[in-house]
Protein backbone atom coordinates (compact mmCIF):
# COMPACT_ATOMS: atom_id res chain seq x y z
CA UNK A 1 0.00 0.00 0.00
CA UNK A 2 1.89 3.04 -1.53
CA UNK A 3 2.16 6.19 0.25
CA UNK A 4 -0.53 9.14 -0.76
CA UNK A 5 -1.29 13.04 -0.02
CA UNK A 6 -3.45 15.55 -0.31
CA UNK A 7 -2.76 19.08 -0.61
CA UNK A 8 -5.73 21.31 -0.70
CA UNK A 9 -5.04 25.75 -1.85
CA UNK A 10 -7.61 27.52 -1.45
CA UNK A 11 -6.36 30.36 -3.62
CA UNK A 12 -7.97 34.10 -4.81
CA UNK A 13 -9.16 33.08 -8.15
CA UNK A 14 -9.99 28.53 -7.71
CA UNK A 15 -9.21 26.30 -5.66
CA UNK A 16 -6.40 23.50 -6.54
CA UNK A 17 -6.02 20.34 -5.39
CA UNK A 18 -3.05 17.70 -6.14
CA UNK A 19 -2.78 14.08 -4.83
CA UNK A 20 1.05 13.10 -4.70
CA UNK A 21 2.50 9.93 -4.24
CA UNK A 22 5.75 9.24 -1.96
CA UNK A 23 8.21 10.37 -4.27
CA UNK A 24 6.01 13.76 -5.42
CA UNK A 25 4.54 12.11 -8.45
CA UNK A 26 1.23 14.06 -9.34
CA UNK A 27 -1.67 11.11 -9.12
CA UNK A 28 -4.48 13.50 -10.10
CA UNK A 29 -5.06 16.51 -9.77
CA UNK A 30 -8.02 19.26 -9.29
CA UNK A 31 -9.19 22.71 -9.83
CA UNK A 32 -12.16 24.75 -9.68
CA UNK A 33 -12.58 28.92 -10.13
CA UNK A 34 -14.75 30.85 -8.06
CA UNK A 35 -15.55 34.87 -8.36
CA UNK A 36 -14.95 38.00 -6.65
CA UNK A 37 -17.99 40.51 -5.68
CA UNK A 38 -16.10 43.86 -6.74
CA UNK A 39 -19.74 45.81 -6.73
CA UNK A 40 -18.35 48.37 -4.37
CA UNK A 41 -15.48 51.09 -4.10
CA UNK A 42 -12.51 48.89 -2.49
CA UNK A 43 -15.16 45.96 -2.18
CA UNK A 44 -13.52 42.48 -2.61
CA UNK A 45 -15.41 39.77 -1.12
CA UNK A 46 -15.87 35.86 -1.69
CA UNK A 47 -18.67 33.62 -0.72
CA UNK A 48 -17.16 30.75 1.53
CA UNK A 49 -19.71 28.52 1.17
CA UNK A 50 -18.22 28.36 -2.76
CA UNK A 51 -15.07 26.87 -0.81
CA UNK A 52 -16.61 24.01 0.70
CA UNK A 53 -18.21 22.75 -2.53
CA UNK A 54 -15.07 22.79 -3.91
CA UNK A 55 -13.40 21.14 -1.47
CA UNK A 56 -15.76 18.74 -1.23
CA UNK A 57 -15.78 18.17 -4.87
CA UNK A 58 -11.76 17.90 -4.71
CA UNK A 59 -11.80 14.96 -2.05
CA UNK A 60 -14.91 13.04 -4.32
CA UNK A 61 -12.58 13.69 -7.64
CA UNK A 62 -9.43 11.78 -5.88
CA UNK A 63 -12.10 8.99 -4.65
CA UNK A 64 -13.85 8.43 -8.25
CA UNK A 65 -10.53 8.58 -9.92
CA UNK A 66 -7.95 6.60 -7.96
CA UNK A 67 -7.69 4.07 -5.09
CA UNK A 68 -7.09 5.93 -2.00
CA UNK A 69 -5.60 3.14 0.19
CA UNK A 70 -2.10 4.44 1.71
CA UNK A 71 -4.16 8.49 1.88
CA UNK A 72 -1.68 9.44 4.89
CA UNK A 73 -3.17 12.76 5.46
CA UNK A 74 -4.59 16.22 4.35
CA UNK A 75 -2.63 19.45 4.23
CA UNK A 76 -3.93 22.82 4.01
CA UNK A 77 -3.76 26.06 2.73
CA UNK A 78 -5.84 29.56 1.53
CA UNK A 79 -5.17 33.09 0.40
CA UNK A 80 -4.32 35.35 3.46
CA UNK A 81 -5.03 38.04 4.60
CA UNK A 82 -9.26 36.83 3.82
CA UNK A 83 -11.01 37.03 7.01
CA UNK A 84 -14.02 34.66 7.71
CA UNK A 85 -16.57 35.87 10.20
CA UNK A 86 -18.59 32.66 11.59
CA UNK A 87 -21.16 32.02 14.39
CA UNK A 88 -21.24 30.07 17.48
CA UNK A 89 -22.77 26.92 14.73
CA UNK A 90 -19.71 27.32 12.42
CA UNK A 91 -21.54 28.85 9.67
CA UNK A 92 -20.26 32.25 7.94
CA UNK A 93 -22.05 35.46 9.13
CA UNK A 94 -21.54 37.57 5.77
CA UNK A 95 -19.31 36.65 2.83
CA UNK A 96 -15.44 36.81 3.29
CA UNK A 97 -13.19 39.91 3.36
CA UNK A 98 -10.46 39.04 0.73
CA UNK A 99 -6.73 40.66 0.98
CA UNK A 100 -7.49 42.76 -2.02
CA UNK A 101 -10.80 44.40 -0.17
CA UNK A 102 -9.33 47.72 0.76
CA UNK A 103 -12.44 49.12 2.62
CA UNK A 104 -10.64 48.38 5.72
CA UNK A 105 -7.67 51.13 4.94
CA UNK A 106 -9.23 54.17 7.36
CA UNK A 107 -9.44 51.72 9.99
CA UNK A 108 -5.62 50.44 9.29
CA UNK A 109 -4.19 54.06 9.51
CA UNK A 110 -6.07 54.57 12.94
CA UNK A 111 -4.92 51.37 14.54
CA UNK A 112 -1.22 52.11 12.82
CA UNK A 113 -1.31 55.35 14.38
CA UNK A 114 -1.66 53.94 17.72
CA UNK A 115 1.60 51.96 17.35
CA UNK A 116 5.38 53.25 17.29
CA UNK A 117 7.47 51.79 15.15
CA UNK A 118 9.97 50.74 17.98
CA UNK A 119 7.03 48.77 19.56
CA UNK A 120 6.56 47.21 16.22
CA UNK A 121 10.28 46.61 15.70
CA UNK A 122 10.33 44.83 19.50
CA UNK A 123 6.94 42.54 18.33
CA UNK A 124 7.95 41.62 15.01
CA UNK A 125 11.49 42.18 14.35
CA UNK A 126 10.66 45.16 11.78
CA UNK A 127 8.19 48.14 10.88
CA UNK A 128 5.88 45.84 9.82
CA UNK A 129 2.67 47.84 8.47
CA UNK A 130 -0.90 47.62 9.90
CA UNK A 131 -2.47 48.05 6.27
CA UNK A 132 -6.13 47.45 5.09
CA UNK A 133 -5.85 44.02 5.18
CA UNK A 134 -4.56 43.26 8.72
CA UNK A 135 -6.92 41.40 10.50
CA UNK A 136 -7.33 43.81 12.97
CA UNK A 137 -8.11 46.21 10.37
CA UNK A 138 -10.79 44.03 9.30
CA UNK A 139 -12.46 43.02 12.72
CA UNK A 140 -12.18 47.14 13.86
CA UNK A 141 -14.09 47.51 10.00
CA UNK A 142 -16.92 45.39 11.22
CA UNK A 143 -17.38 46.31 14.37
CA UNK A 144 -17.45 49.80 13.06
CA UNK A 145 -19.71 49.08 9.92
CA UNK A 146 -21.67 45.79 10.90
CA UNK A 147 -22.13 45.75 14.91
CA UNK A 148 -24.88 43.40 14.75
CA UNK A 149 -22.66 40.84 12.40
CA UNK A 150 -19.52 41.45 15.17
CA UNK A 151 -22.08 40.75 18.03
CA UNK A 152 -22.75 37.36 16.88
CA UNK A 153 -19.36 36.82 15.75
CA UNK A 154 -17.49 33.60 17.52
CA UNK A 155 -14.31 33.28 15.50
CA UNK A 156 -12.45 35.10 12.73
CA UNK A 157 -11.00 32.68 10.16
CA UNK A 158 -8.85 32.50 7.62
CA UNK A 159 -9.92 30.40 5.11
CA UNK A 160 -7.65 27.13 5.61
CA UNK A 161 -8.85 27.47 8.92
CA UNK A 162 -12.42 27.78 8.14
CA UNK A 163 -12.29 24.73 5.83
CA UNK A 164 -10.35 22.43 8.23
CA UNK A 165 -13.90 23.00 10.90
CA UNK A 166 -16.11 22.14 8.20
CA UNK A 167 -14.33 19.22 7.53
CA UNK A 168 -13.06 18.00 11.16
CA UNK A 169 -15.58 20.27 13.69
CA UNK A 170 -12.59 21.95 15.31
CA UNK A 171 -10.86 25.14 15.63
CA UNK A 172 -6.92 25.75 15.27
CA UNK A 173 -5.09 27.84 13.30
CA UNK A 174 -1.28 28.41 12.81
CA UNK A 175 1.12 31.60 14.05
CA UNK A 176 2.83 32.40 10.82
CA UNK A 177 -0.62 33.19 9.36
CA UNK A 178 -1.34 35.46 11.82
CA UNK A 179 1.55 37.42 10.67
CA UNK A 180 1.02 40.99 12.25
CA UNK A 181 -0.72 39.61 15.44
CA UNK A 182 1.64 37.46 16.92
CA UNK A 183 5.48 38.18 17.94
CA UNK A 184 8.70 36.74 17.31
CA UNK A 185 8.09 33.53 19.83
CA UNK A 186 4.65 32.94 17.62
CA UNK A 187 2.55 33.81 20.54
CA UNK A 188 -0.45 36.69 20.27
CA UNK A 189 0.72 40.12 21.18
CA UNK A 190 -1.59 41.38 23.74
CA UNK A 191 -1.13 45.18 23.66
CA UNK A 192 -2.38 44.79 19.62
CA UNK A 193 -4.75 43.11 20.00
CA UNK A 194 -6.37 44.92 22.70
CA UNK A 195 -6.62 48.01 20.45
CA UNK A 196 -10.11 46.52 19.22
CA UNK A 197 -11.90 45.16 22.06
CA UNK A 198 -13.23 41.69 21.47
CA UNK A 199 -10.49 40.94 19.17
CA UNK A 200 -8.48 38.42 21.10
CA UNK A 201 -11.44 35.81 22.24
CA UNK A 202 -12.17 35.68 18.03
CA UNK A 203 -9.29 34.20 16.97
CA UNK A 204 -8.12 30.70 16.81
CA UNK A 205 -5.72 28.55 19.04
CA UNK A 206 -2.16 28.48 17.00
CA UNK A 207 -0.48 24.73 16.11
CA UNK A 208 2.48 23.87 14.52
CA UNK A 209 2.00 23.13 10.39
CA UNK A 210 1.83 19.63 10.97
CA UNK A 211 -0.86 19.44 13.91
CA UNK A 212 -3.90 17.82 12.99
CA UNK A 213 -6.83 19.04 14.87
CA UNK A 214 -9.11 16.31 14.03
CA UNK A 215 -9.87 13.91 10.95
CA UNK A 216 -12.50 14.11 8.21
CA UNK A 217 -15.98 13.80 9.47
CA UNK A 218 -17.74 10.72 9.41
CA UNK A 219 -20.12 11.21 5.54
CA UNK A 220 -17.58 13.18 3.88
CA UNK A 221 -15.77 11.82 0.91
CA UNK A 222 -11.75 11.06 2.53
CA UNK A 223 -14.00 10.32 6.08
CA UNK A 224 -11.17 9.49 9.03
CA UNK A 225 -8.09 10.99 7.26
CA UNK A 226 -5.98 13.13 9.52
CA UNK A 227 -6.24 16.81 8.36
CA UNK A 228 -3.17 19.35 9.13
CA UNK A 229 -3.52 23.18 9.92
CA UNK A 230 -1.49 23.71 7.27
CA UNK A 231 0.17 26.82 6.07
CA UNK A 232 -0.73 30.11 4.54
CA UNK A 233 -0.02 30.21 0.57
CA UNK A 234 2.76 31.99 0.98
CA UNK A 235 4.34 29.38 2.94
CA UNK A 236 3.12 26.47 1.54
CA UNK A 237 4.08 27.71 -1.69
CA UNK A 238 7.56 28.07 -0.68
CA UNK A 239 7.92 24.80 0.39
CA UNK A 240 6.32 23.84 -3.06
CA UNK A 241 8.96 25.84 -4.94
CA UNK A 242 11.54 23.67 -2.73
CA UNK A 243 12.30 26.60 -0.40
CA UNK A 244 13.30 25.66 3.08
CA UNK A 245 16.90 26.27 4.39
CA UNK A 246 18.82 29.55 5.15
CA UNK A 247 19.29 31.51 1.67
CA UNK A 248 16.55 30.31 -0.45
CA UNK A 249 15.14 32.50 -1.86
CA UNK A 250 11.73 31.97 -3.60
CA UNK A 251 9.43 34.01 -6.06
CA UNK A 252 5.89 32.82 -6.47
CA UNK A 253 3.81 33.80 -9.32
CA UNK A 254 -0.17 33.65 -8.70
CA UNK A 255 -2.91 36.23 -8.18
CA UNK A 256 -0.09 38.14 -6.52
CA UNK A 257 3.43 37.75 -6.72
CA UNK A 258 5.30 36.55 -3.33
CA UNK A 259 9.00 36.69 -3.31
CA UNK A 260 10.82 35.65 -0.56
CA UNK A 261 14.59 35.22 1.10
CA UNK A 262 15.07 32.90 3.94
CA UNK A 263 17.61 34.20 6.62
CA UNK A 264 18.16 34.43 9.92
CA UNK A 265 19.94 37.81 9.81
CA UNK A 266 17.29 40.46 9.80
CA UNK A 267 18.23 44.64 9.26
CA UNK A 268 14.69 45.90 9.90
CA UNK A 269 13.52 47.38 6.32
CA UNK A 270 10.77 49.74 5.58
CA UNK A 271 7.65 47.66 3.54
CA UNK A 272 9.00 43.98 4.40
CA UNK A 273 6.71 41.44 6.28
CA UNK A 274 9.16 39.47 8.31
CA UNK A 275 7.54 35.79 9.64
CA UNK A 276 7.90 34.99 13.08
CA UNK A 277 10.58 32.06 13.41
CA UNK A 278 9.13 28.73 12.39
CA UNK A 279 11.61 25.16 12.85
CA UNK A 280 14.46 27.56 12.17
CA UNK A 281 13.17 29.20 9.21
CA UNK A 282 13.14 33.09 8.91
CA UNK A 283 11.25 34.13 6.57
CA UNK A 284 11.56 37.45 5.06
CA UNK A 285 8.68 38.42 2.33
CA UNK A 286 7.19 41.04 0.22
CA UNK A 287 3.93 40.61 -1.72
CA UNK A 288 2.92 42.51 -4.07
CA UNK A 289 -0.83 42.87 -5.20
CA UNK A 290 -1.94 41.93 -8.57
CA UNK A 291 0.43 39.97 -10.49
CA UNK A 292 -1.25 37.34 -12.47
CA UNK A 293 -4.21 39.17 -11.78
CA UNK A 294 -3.03 42.35 -14.25
CA UNK A 295 -3.30 40.10 -16.92
CA UNK A 296 -6.48 38.19 -15.88
CA UNK A 297 -7.30 41.96 -16.07
CA UNK A 298 -5.93 42.97 -19.39
CA UNK A 299 -7.32 38.95 -20.81
CA UNK A 300 -10.98 40.61 -19.64
CA UNK A 301 -10.70 43.44 -21.08
CA UNK A 302 -9.66 42.02 -24.62
CA UNK A 303 -12.34 39.61 -24.49
CA UNK A 304 -9.19 37.34 -25.59
CA UNK A 305 -7.55 34.15 -23.26
CA UNK A 306 -4.69 34.28 -20.90
CA UNK A 307 -3.47 32.38 -23.84
CA UNK A 308 -3.78 34.20 -26.65
CA UNK A 309 -2.51 36.72 -24.80
CA UNK A 310 1.03 34.44 -24.30
CA UNK A 311 0.61 33.99 -27.76
CA UNK A 312 0.29 37.38 -29.46
CA UNK A 313 3.75 38.57 -26.83
CA UNK A 314 5.79 35.86 -28.45
CA UNK A 315 5.66 37.78 -31.73
CA UNK A 316 6.64 41.47 -30.03
CA UNK A 317 10.19 42.21 -30.08
CA UNK A 318 11.62 44.08 -26.89
CA UNK A 319 11.19 47.47 -27.56
CA UNK A 320 11.42 51.40 -26.14
CA UNK A 321 8.08 51.70 -27.78
CA UNK A 322 6.40 48.97 -25.67
CA UNK A 323 4.46 51.14 -23.11
CA UNK A 324 5.24 51.18 -19.31
CA UNK A 325 2.80 49.59 -16.92
CA UNK A 326 1.93 49.99 -13.69
CA UNK A 327 -0.02 47.56 -12.00
CA UNK A 328 -1.51 48.74 -9.29
CA UNK A 329 -4.81 48.00 -10.47
CA UNK A 330 -5.94 47.36 -6.79
CA UNK A 331 -3.45 49.67 -5.01
CA UNK A 332 0.08 48.07 -3.81
CA UNK A 333 1.13 46.19 -1.06
CA UNK A 334 5.36 45.20 -0.79
CA UNK A 335 7.33 47.72 -0.89
CA UNK A 336 5.46 50.61 -1.11
CA UNK A 337 1.67 49.74 0.56
CA UNK A 338 -0.27 52.04 -1.03
CA UNK A 339 -3.93 51.46 -1.31
CA UNK A 340 -4.20 54.55 -3.01
CA UNK A 341 -2.11 54.44 -6.22
CA UNK A 342 -3.37 53.15 -9.37
CA UNK A 343 -2.42 51.30 -12.53
CA UNK A 344 -1.43 53.18 -15.49
CA UNK A 345 -0.07 52.29 -19.22
CA UNK A 346 2.64 54.86 -19.99
CA UNK A 347 3.76 56.69 -23.03
CA UNK A 348 0.83 54.48 -25.52
CA UNK A 349 1.20 55.63 -29.16
CA UNK A 350 -0.70 54.38 -32.30
CA UNK A 351 1.23 51.08 -32.92
CA UNK A 352 0.37 49.52 -29.24
CA UNK A 353 -1.72 46.14 -29.75
CA UNK A 354 -3.05 43.08 -27.28
CA UNK A 355 0.77 41.84 -28.31
CA UNK A 356 2.37 44.93 -27.12
CA UNK A 357 0.27 45.45 -24.02
CA UNK A 358 0.61 42.06 -23.21
CA UNK A 359 4.32 42.37 -23.24
CA UNK A 360 4.06 45.78 -21.04
CA UNK A 361 1.75 44.02 -18.15
CA UNK A 362 4.52 41.08 -17.88
CA UNK A 363 6.98 43.38 -17.47
CA UNK A 364 4.99 45.99 -15.08
CA UNK A 365 5.25 42.86 -13.05
CA UNK A 366 8.35 41.88 -12.95
CA UNK A 367 9.36 45.99 -11.90
CA UNK A 368 6.78 45.29 -9.39
CA UNK A 369 8.87 42.22 -8.14
CA UNK A 370 12.36 43.93 -8.57
CA UNK A 371 11.32 46.84 -6.42
CA UNK A 372 10.32 44.34 -3.44
CA UNK A 373 13.57 41.91 -4.17
CA UNK A 374 15.41 45.34 -3.74
CA UNK A 375 14.12 45.64 -0.25
CA UNK A 376 13.89 42.26 0.77
CA UNK A 377 17.78 42.37 -0.15
CA UNK A 378 18.50 45.10 2.70
CA UNK A 379 15.99 43.09 4.80
CA UNK A 380 18.06 39.72 4.31
CA UNK A 381 21.46 41.14 4.31
CA UNK A 382 21.56 38.80 1.26
CA UNK A 383 22.17 39.01 -2.69
CA UNK A 384 20.32 36.20 -4.18
CA UNK A 385 22.22 34.28 -7.05
CA UNK A 386 18.96 31.57 -7.97
CA UNK A 387 15.52 31.81 -7.28
CA UNK A 388 12.81 29.15 -7.34
CA UNK A 389 9.99 30.41 -8.93
CA UNK A 390 6.69 28.37 -9.03
CA UNK A 391 2.91 29.00 -9.05
CA UNK A 392 0.25 29.35 -12.06
CA UNK A 393 1.84 32.72 -13.28
CA UNK A 394 4.99 30.73 -13.62
CA UNK A 395 3.78 28.91 -16.73
CA UNK A 396 4.55 30.56 -19.51
CA UNK A 397 8.61 30.47 -20.58
CA UNK A 398 8.31 34.15 -21.90
CA UNK A 399 7.15 35.43 -18.75
CA UNK A 400 9.67 33.36 -16.69
CA UNK A 401 12.72 34.73 -19.29
CA UNK A 402 11.50 38.49 -18.96
CA UNK A 403 11.26 38.20 -14.88
CA UNK A 404 14.89 36.43 -15.04
CA UNK A 405 15.95 39.83 -17.12
CA UNK A 406 14.84 42.53 -14.80
CA UNK A 407 15.88 40.75 -11.77
CA UNK A 408 18.99 40.09 -13.19
CA UNK A 409 18.93 36.75 -11.23
CA UNK A 410 18.54 33.26 -13.18
CA UNK A 411 15.08 31.42 -12.25
CA UNK A 412 14.69 27.86 -11.51
CA UNK A 413 11.23 26.87 -12.16
CA UNK A 414 9.37 24.27 -9.98
CA UNK A 415 7.52 21.50 -12.38
CA UNK A 416 4.34 21.33 -10.01
CA UNK A 417 2.06 24.39 -11.41
CA UNK A 418 0.30 24.05 -7.98
CA UNK A 419 3.07 25.01 -5.72
CA UNK A 420 1.38 25.81 -3.13
CA UNK A 421 -1.23 22.80 -2.94
CA UNK A 422 1.78 20.66 -3.19
CA UNK A 423 3.35 22.48 -0.21
CA UNK A 424 0.23 21.30 1.83
CA UNK A 425 0.77 18.15 0.75
CA UNK A 426 4.18 18.02 1.95
CA UNK A 427 2.84 18.99 5.23
CA UNK A 428 0.32 16.44 5.56
CA UNK A 429 3.51 14.28 4.65
CA UNK A 430 5.19 15.97 8.03
CA UNK A 431 1.77 15.17 10.21
CA UNK A 432 1.59 11.67 9.24
CA UNK A 433 4.84 11.11 10.18
CA UNK A 434 6.07 9.89 6.77
CA UNK A 435 8.97 12.34 6.73
CA UNK A 436 10.98 12.35 9.57
CA UNK A 437 12.05 16.39 8.69
CA UNK A 438 10.03 19.29 7.00
CA UNK A 439 13.71 19.51 5.18
CA UNK A 440 13.79 15.97 4.13
CA UNK A 441 9.79 16.30 2.45
CA UNK A 442 10.81 18.81 0.28
CA UNK A 443 13.96 17.70 -0.76
CA UNK A 444 11.88 14.55 -1.50
CA UNK A 445 8.88 15.87 -3.54
CA UNK A 446 9.42 18.91 -5.20
CA UNK A 447 11.00 18.76 -8.43
CA UNK A 448 12.39 21.10 -10.92
CA UNK A 449 11.82 21.00 -14.96
CA UNK A 450 13.72 24.70 -16.68
CA UNK A 451 15.97 27.21 -15.61
CA UNK A 452 15.93 30.41 -16.79
CA UNK A 453 19.14 32.61 -17.06
CA UNK A 454 19.33 36.57 -17.79
CA UNK A 455 20.75 37.99 -20.86
CA UNK A 456 23.11 40.82 -20.22
CA UNK A 457 21.71 43.02 -22.98
CA UNK A 458 18.31 42.65 -21.95
CA UNK A 459 18.71 43.35 -18.18
CA UNK A 460 20.79 46.48 -18.77
CA UNK A 461 17.72 47.48 -20.74
CA UNK A 462 15.44 46.49 -18.39
CA UNK A 463 17.50 48.39 -15.73
CA UNK A 464 16.79 51.54 -17.18
CA UNK A 465 13.43 51.11 -17.66
CA UNK A 466 13.31 49.86 -13.63
CA UNK A 467 14.51 53.44 -13.29
CA UNK A 468 11.40 55.24 -15.07
CA UNK A 469 9.28 52.55 -13.29
CA UNK A 470 9.83 53.93 -10.07
CA UNK A 471 9.84 57.03 -11.47
CA UNK A 472 6.22 57.25 -13.11
CA UNK A 473 4.65 55.98 -9.54
CA UNK A 474 6.34 58.95 -7.90
CA UNK A 475 4.84 61.30 -10.31
CA UNK A 476 1.63 59.84 -10.02
CA UNK A 477 1.27 60.18 -6.36
CA UNK A 478 0.10 63.46 -5.76
CA UNK A 479 -2.40 63.03 -8.50
CA UNK A 480 -3.74 59.80 -6.61
CA UNK A 481 -3.50 61.42 -3.55
CA UNK A 482 -6.76 63.73 -4.97
CA UNK A 483 -8.92 60.67 -4.70
CA UNK A 484 -8.33 59.25 -1.47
Amino acid sequence: MSLKLIGIDVGTTSTKAVLIDGTGRSLAEFSRPHGMDRSGNGKAEQDPSIWIKSVWAALQHFADVTDLNGLAGIGLTSQVNTHVFVGQDGAPLRPALTWQDTRAAHDAARLDRQITVAQKTQWFGGPVPIDASHALSRMAFIARTEPEIWDATRHVLLPKDFIALQLTGEIAGDPVAAIGLVDKAGAYVAPLLDLVPGARERLPPLFDFHHSPGRVRAGLPCADVPVMVGAMDAWAGMFGCGVVAENDVMYQSGTSEVPGIISSKVVPTQGVVLFPPYQGISMHAAPTQSGGASITWLSNLLGRTPEDLFGLAEAVAPAASVPIFLPHLAGERAPIWDAQSRGVFARLDAGVGPGEMTISVMEGVAHSVRWAFEALEKSADLKPCLVNIGGGGARSDLWCQIRADVLGVPLRRAEQSAAAALGAAIIAGLGSGAFGSLVTAVRELVRFDKQFTPDAERAARYTERHEHFRALYADLVRFNSRFA
